[in-house]
């Protein structure tokens, strides 16, 4: 490792520092033949039709119950690939770091990448590191991007069909609230953490089972809000969900009682949706239940013709209401 207890700009410079940099920690924690050739590009062998995805992860904290950004960055690009039943094969990373970052905080960010990469058996094959002067970046910014060999390119937000039951993993809004509490320095007494974590090995079983799946889709910024929403206005179709049957933990429902959020609009990032054939619905759930550690999971709601672009929420009192989109920025940089 460097000697050196924090990033300089030499480290993003291109000589000895960036190079002992990259040999010492990326090429130690991330080793495999491909990225070990150090080629300007990468050369991947892949047949059929691939799934490519990119994000940018800027999450502040950058440690968090449950999580970091690191384990962040790996999680919702694979999760992003095996939301279109793509197994994940291939990521890029790039670090943005600023001046003066500690090196111990991007060693420990950098082993959580390593440790949830096995998860999926997903690899980095290229990356990139920049170091910008201490005040132009909020610590530490990674860029990932996915490659994935589709498995089932049936799968698609335009794929809902009438009477396809809509399932949800696990509770909802757990990240969003982690995120707030850990942001806020709440003290409150509370094993409340965030759900981040990797959802290939629960999609493989899924498809291993030949589940008949017509769409997933994690539910990250937004939450199950966004998701519904989206699938209704893409597949023509109404949605009718259930509150009673939407699985909440108290502490997320503690918080938002206290700052006024909706848990159907708090940020997952370890939960995703599914619309399927509802006489198959509970052998879906049973699958991961037994072998995705998805002891929550449930069936919320069902697809139907009526209001077609809409979602309606069934309360416990027996009214009704839309579901609408998110409005306004509720918890910036959450991701």
């Amino acid at each position: 490792m460097p000697t050196k207890k924090t990033i300089q700009l030499s480290h993003g410079g291109g000589g000895k520092e960036m190079n002992q940099l990259i040999t010492d920690l990326f090429f130690k924690a991330f080793n495999n033949p491909i990225l070990a050739s150090q080629e300007d590009a990468a050369k991947l062998n892949m047949c059929g039709h691939i799934a490519f995805t990119t994000d940018s992860f800027t999450v502040s904290p950058l440690f968090f119950a449950g999580g970091d950004i690191g384990k962040l960055a790996i999680a919702g690009t694979v999760n992003d690939l095996a939301m279109m039943a793509a197994q994940p094969e291939y990521l890029s990373c790039s670090f943005i770091i600023e001046e003066g970052f500690p090196l111990e905080d991007l060693t420990t960010i950098v082993n959580s990448m390593a440790e949830e990469l096995h998860k999926s058996g997903a690899r980095i094959v290229c990356g990139d590191t920049k170091v910008v002067p201490k005040g132009c970046a909020d610590g530490i910014f990674i860029n990932t991007s996915g490659v994935g060999r589709i498995l089932n390119p049936d799968i698609s937000a335009s794929n809902l069909q009438r009477g396809d039951a809509i399932i949800v993993s696990r509770d909802i809004g757990r990240h969003g609230a982690a995120i707030l509490m850990a942001r806020d320095g709440l003290t409150l007494e509370s094993s409340l953490c965030s759900d981040c974590d990797t959802l290939w090995p629960i999609v493989e079983q899924l498809l291993a089972a030949n589940v008949k799946i017509h769409a997933m889709r994690d539910a990250t910024r937004g939450g199950i809000s966004a998701v519904l929403n989206e699938w209704a206005i893409a597949s023509n179709v109404g949605i009718t969900i259930d509150e009673a049957a939407i699985p909440v933990s108290n502490e997320v429902k503690g918080l938002c009682e206290l700052f006024g959020f909706e848990p159907y609009d708090l940020a997952n990032e370890g939960t995703f949706v599914l619309a399927l054939p509802m006489s198959i619905a509970k052998g879906a759930i049973e699958v991961m239940q037994l072998y995705g550690h998805c002891e929550m999971a449930a069936i919320i709601g069902e697809v139907t013709e009526q209001q077609p672009g809409k979602v309606i929420l069934n309360t416990p009192w027996g009214s009704r209401r839309y579901l609408d989109l998110p409005q306004g920025e509720l918890l910036p940089r959450i991701c």
